[in-house]
């Protein structure tokens, strides 16, 4: 089966989680609907094409690992809003607000959480394969992509061109190990991975594995996250490394 194997690394990354309070911590591996999203975005669709992020999203198998660990940091934001304060939305409107002149004399503060000179390799494949967008379409639109793309937040931009190729692999996690092969880096005996629960390993040594629940795929017509995808988090083993 085809993969598409996505070489994400940048100064500043943020694979966004659940927002707690006012704490936006982030994962360690990208999000089914992050992965989806950066698609359409390459593609150039609007984010009122929910029906057509919906299918890409339900036809996606993705898998991550992470090359390099680089450092969790966390950023503190404040920000004084006023009662005449507008703004624009997602949505492609303005927004005002609202509320009693008390709420206006504290900051609205936040702490937002990334990840510094980190490299993700994520490698993914679509059901049905022959099904518009095909993984070639994808490709191609990463190589020219209709608009800037983003890892997680506007300003984290790639450090380079995020398709590292397409390769023929029965699984997640073979098709990660050959994209380990295509990385120049010094190579560790194994690294931290996610793969769909279930998925076999085929050939690629795992150790220390453990099954995780995620509610990180999008209900693109209301704009939030549902459903359940389970996975599996361990070691992956580096191809042709003794550890």
């Amino acid at each position: 089966m085809k993969h598409l194997l996505l070489d994400c690394e940048a100064p500043l990354m943020s694979f966004g989680g659940d927002l707690v309070d006012a704490y936006g911590v982030v994962r360690d591996f990208p999000a089914k609907s992050m992965v989806a999203g950066l698609f359409a975005n390459a593609l150039g669709w609007e984010r009122h094409d929910v029906d057509a992020h919906a299918a890409l999203q339900a036809r996606l198998t993705i898998g991550s690992a992470r090359v390099r660990e680089g450092r969790r940091e966390r950023e503190f934001q404040t920000a004084q809003l006023g009662a005449n304060d507008r703004g624009w939305t997602t949505r492609g409107r303005v927004e005002g607000r609202a509320g009693g002149a008390d709420t206006y004399k504290s900051p609205h503060i936040r702490y937002r959480d990334m990840d510094a000179d980190a490299r993700v390799l994520v490698a993914c494949r679509l059901s049905p394969a022959d099904d518009a967008p095909t993984l070639d379409m994808l490709a191609a639109a990463l190589t020219r992509p209709e608009r800037p793309l983003f890892l997680g937040r506007k300003p984290f931009v790639p450090s380079h061109p995020l398709l590292l190729g397409v390769v023929e692999a029965n699984t997640i996690p073979e098709a990660l190990a050959l994209g380990f092969t295509k990385i120049k880096l010094p190579r560790p005996a194994s690294i931290r991975a996610q793969w769909p629960f279930g998925e076999p390993t085929g050939s690629v040594v795992t150790h220390g594995t453990q099954t995780e629940e995620l509610t990180d795929e999008r209900h693109w017509p209301v704009g939030v996250h549902a459903g359940l995808r389970r996975v599996t988090v361990g070691r992956l083993d580096w191809p042709g490394v003794t550890p």
